[in-house]
């Protein structure tokens, strides 16, 4: 294969003589340079001078007495014209797309040297417009009149209207502009190279000879310059075709083409430009997926690397899939060459600036000086933080646990990394001085830390923390010399819309190893081995037309770049990629996505019924390979009947208990009791604005609790008449759930009042409703003597295993015990769920989903209690409660437990120990098999138990 290049190399030494002193070569691009002068070498016998090499950029740059201004200067002096000449009150954050919009319309306007008087003339005013427009060919009258009767005033939309305002004005805005820019030397680049030609001067290329190569489309600020040079003797031309759409008139690939070689004849014969007639090796390959086509790419790349790994190439239609070709080469590829950036929103740089913007603008409150939650513990999470301040994790744990929804600065300046991170700033400035010394120091560590290692992201994190620093100054400076005044609202904006479009470029030798490509990047290259993802319509070429404030009828009539252009402009890309290519594939999707319906490229289409050679056509299949869940049983094995005893045996664990809650998680599901009890897994700490079940029912038992403790204080028995005073003062209630939302919701002191939102308001008063529920039902039960509430009660107990006797200890807390007539009532309160009737005590024990927990629980309690009764040597009846507050304001609603067998009459449980030895019996066996090496830990066969459960996941289901 002999490429276009190694032509032109081989062409222009013998045309020189070898003296390229005062030659240079330009290009659309610098790539294409490394590999000419590569060439070039080869030519050469002897030691010779290089050509300066050049893109077109350079060039008008070197000319010129302007300097390209910054890009977000630019639509900063934007925007100042624009209020100057329209009065509007606007934002720049509301202005900034328009500005890039005008800047991007003037650009283009200027390059092609477009008679701005008459574009940005008062559109509305069509009678006058055209009578003045006599210059104007008859092509041009007739695509403007065609857009007039397209364009109706009368139905004029939102977005129309802004248009049509902004016409009214465009001349000054554009006129003003230039001055503005003008008088600070500085420039957009269509402003700078209007400027070279309209200015021209020959002493400004002071170059013998000026080599143009591989070019295609030209603007007119382009075609002046050549034929400047060209009448003044200086230009020579080289354009890489292919008289396959060359000659085919009309073919969009050659469409620019054919106008350069009539007006700058190639040095070149078309000789050398008849490659795709020849047989060719093409394939079409169709993916289910975009992202299948990378799973394909390391089994083509074994197949197709050449030895001289430059000669294959990968090109990415659509740039998004870079990450995932990155990650799916193979170990065959020696040396990559990337020619595209890496975006700069898919690094930790990134995120960490984003995190930190968003703390000191949204996170924090000037009014209360405090931050939110959720954006402290952002930053805190950060791995950059983490990097930096060996306390950012502990902080972070310590506020979820304590659920603080607003902490102070002052709790949060725990080390000099977290005090620079966490002071607020007020101005923009400040906030761009903290990002930049943040960054700086991040940058540092990293270094020291990353500084052994060769690992390609590596290199790229780091190359990422300059570039985010480097942008970050760019707003500092900005901010400094007030050109960019903003609020802290719109600053975040800009900065994130900045950073979301910057790229990070890949170091490396381009000449060397295979290449990683975008389409543009593929001018004046040929490649052996060349494969093309995604060449589907909407990506090759890129769907949609550029937004514009001129409209395309009138952008034709001007000469201005349109939707046309770029078609013609891929279309060549295309045709003269493949037209020196040996082994050519070419990949597709046929996923839709949205606006996407995965439909392969017009110009594959175009080529299958072109080409007149064989084209393979093949697909790619996913391979299917449907997983069923295996049911998992975990076997009670040495070890894990060690871990048991270690949980459970009081020998070995002084504070080994057995609760009502881990029995009951056992009878539910054997498997989540050994993750909870045994393996000791743990769901991570949340915070959460909401108030939870879990979380309103410890928050009611709380404020039950210092209810009653406060009556019990002033009156062993508790009469109605304490009762009714306390129903009547409402504040008092309050008082009671507010103490119970410091303590256990927001963790703050007693003195500090609670911040509730919407939410936990409405649980508050909830909350408030059901104490007044459960004070009136014990109205109705008054008088009564209270014992005690959230009393700790326990049992030693021997447990009978094939190892020996295991001692162990079962109990829990007891909400509520109170006296009356002689009867003992354990009380267990109940914000939520149904009260059951269970038909007997055996169905407790039964893994069933009718099975009651509450009742197993009370009346575990109650067990318990009747022993320790015996054992003082006292006669009381035991009666075990379940007190469901939602539903205590029902008539008749007692809170005794019931059982019912059958058709059998109801049995009120008013004294337990008539049920006593039936539960003990079969609490015995329940223990025994928890701690039997024969009976694993499986899973339930009750599904309904895993809805939501948190193992969920782990085991499946």
């Amino acid at each position: 294969m002999e490429t276009f290049l190694k032509q032109v190399a081989h062409d222009l030494y013998h045309k020189l003589g070898g003296d390229f002193a005062h030659v240079a070569v330009v290009f659309p691009n610098k790539r294409a340079s490394l590999f000419f002068n590569e060439y070039l070498v080869r030519e050469a016998e002897h030691p010779i001078w290089s050509p300066v090499y050049l893109s077109i950029s350079d060039l008008f740059r070197q000319a010129s007495t302007l300097q390209a201004g910054d890009s977000i200067k630019l639509v900063c002096d934007l925007y100042r014209v624009y209020q100057e000449v329209t009065q509007s009150k606007e934002t720049l954050d509301d202005f900034y797309f328009w500005g890039e919009l005008l800047i991007s319309d003037f650009d283009d306007a200027d390059k092609n040297l477009v008679k701005t008087d008459a574009l940005f003339s008062n559109l509305k005013d069509l009678n006058a417009l055209m009578d003045d427009f006599d210059f104007l060919e008859e092509g041009q009258k007739e695509a403007l009149s065609q857009f007039f009767r397209n364009f109706s005033i009368d139905q004029v939309t939102e977005l129309k209207q802004r248009f049509i305002s902004i016409w009214d004005v465009l001349k000054d805005i554009y006129t003003g502009y230039k001055e503005r820019l003008a008088s600070q030397q500085l420039a957009y680049e269509g402003m700078l190279y209007r400027d070279v030609i309209e200015h021209f001067d020959l002493a400004q290329f002071p170059c013998r000879k000026y080599v143009f190569v591989g070019f295609n489309v030209l603007n007119q600020v382009e075609h002046h310059l050549f034929s400047s040079l060209q009448e003044a003797g200086k230009a020579l031309f080289y354009w890489d075709y292919d008289r396959f759409y060359l000659e085919k008139t009309p073919h969009e690939a050659g469409e620019f083409i054919r106008r350069n070689l009539n007006d700058f004849p190639s040095e070149l014969p078309s000789s050398c430009f008849d490659n795709l007639s020849r047989p060719k090796q093409i394939t079409y390959i169709e993916s289910p997926t975009e992202n299948g086509q990378t799973r394909y790419l390391p089994q083509w790349i074994r197949e197709n690397l050449t030895a001289d790994e430059k000669e294959t190439a990968v090109v990415l239609c659509n740039e998004a899939l870079l990450q995932s070709v990155l990650h799916s080469l193979p170990e065959e590829v020696k040396h990559t060459n990337i020619t595209m950036g890496f975006p700069l929103s898919q690094t930790p740089a990134y995120s960490f600036i984003n995190a930190l913007v968003e703390l000191h603008t949204s996170g924090y409150s000037a009014g209360n000086g405090r931050f939110r939650f959720n954006e402290v513990t952002s930053v805190l999470k950060h791995p950059y933080t983490r990097l930096l301040s060996p306390l950012a994790a502990e902080l972070e744990a310590t506020l979820t646990r304590d659920n603080r929804f607003y902490p102070l600065p002052s709790e949060l300046k725990q080390d000099t990394t977290l005090e620079l991170l966490f002071t607020p700033r007020s101005t923009n400035l400040e906030l761009c001085g903290m990002l930049s010394e943040v960054l700086q120091q991040v940058a540092l560590r990293y270094r020291d830390q990353a500084a052994s290692s060769h690992d390609a992201f590596d290199q790229l994190y780091r190359e990422s923390l300059f570039k985010a620093y480097t942008l970050v100054n760019r707003f500092h400076t900005l901010i400094e010399a007030k050109d960019l005044t903003v609020q802290t609202g719109t600053f975040k904006r800009l900065l994130k819309r900045v950073m979301g479009t910057s790229n990070i470029p890949f170091h490396g030798e381009p000449a060397i190893g295979m290449q990683v490509m975008g389409v543009l990047e593929t001018r004046n290259l040929d490649f052996r081995h060349l494969i093309l993802l995604s060449v589907n319509e909407g990506q090759l070429p890129k769907g949609g037309g550029d937004s514009s404030f001129i409209p395309y009828n009138l952008r034709k009539a001007f000469g201005m770049t349109t939707i046309d252009h770029k078609i013609a402009v891929y279309a060549y890309y295309f045709y003269r990629l493949l037209q020196r290519a040996e082994n050519v594939t070419l990949m597709y999707h046929t996923a839709s996505n949205g606006v996407s319906q995965g439909e392969l490229s017009r110009f594959l289409l175009q080529f299958l019924i072109e080409w007149e050679h064989p084209i393979q056509r093949k697909q790619l299949e996913a391979g299917q390979s449907p997983q069923t869940t295996a049911p998992i049983s975990i076997a009670k094995t040495p070890g894990i009947m060690k871990r048991l005893q270690s949980v459970f045996d009081l020998r070995v664990n002084p504070k080994a208990l057995l609760s009502p809650s881990a029995l009951n998680t056992y009878l539910d599901c054997p498997l989540k009791f050994y993750y909870q009890y045994v393996a000791n897994l743990r769901t991570p700490d949340e915070i959460t604005a909401e108030i939870d079940s879990a979380k309103f029912g410890t928050i009611f038992h709380d404020a039950a609790e210092h209810i009653y403790k406060d009556l019990h204080d002033r009156n062993k028995v508790i009469n109605k008449e304490a009762i009714e005073n306390l129903l009547k003062d409402k504040v008092r209630l309050n008082e009671y759930v507010d103490s119970g939302f410091k303590r256990l919701f927001f963790h703050i002191p007693e003195n500090e009042r609670p911040e509730y939102n919407g939410l936990q308001l409405i649980n508050a008063a909830v909350i408030v409703r059901y104490l007044q529920q459960l004070l009136e039902k014990d109205l109705e039960y008054a008088p009564f003597t209270f014992v005690g509430s959230e009393q700790r009660i326990s049992e030693e107990i021997d447990i009978q295993t094939p190892k020996g006797v295991l001692k162990s200890r079962i109990g829990g807390t007891i909400d509520r015990l109170d006296a009356k007539d002689g009867i003992l009532r354990i009380v267990d309160y109940k914000t939520g769920g149904q009260a059951d009737t269970p038909p007997n005590v055996a169905s407790l024990f039964v893994p069933d989903k009718k099975r009651s927990n509450y009742v197993f629980q009370t009346f575990l309690y109650a067990a318990i209690v009747c022993r320790k009764l015996r054992e003082k040597g006292k006669q009381q009846q035991v009666a075990p409660a379940l007190l469901f507050i939602h539903r205590a304001a029902t008539e008749n609603y007692s809170p005794v437990i019931e059982l019912k067998d059958g058709r059998k009459s109801k049995e009120t449980v008013n004294d337990f120990e008539k049920y006593e030895p039936e539960f003990r019996e079969e609490l015995k066996k329940l223990l025994e098999e928890v701690f039997n090496p024969e009976h694993p830990f499986s899973q339930t066969i009750t599904e309904e138990k895993c809805e939501y459960c948190d193992f969920k996941a782990l085991c499946k289901r």
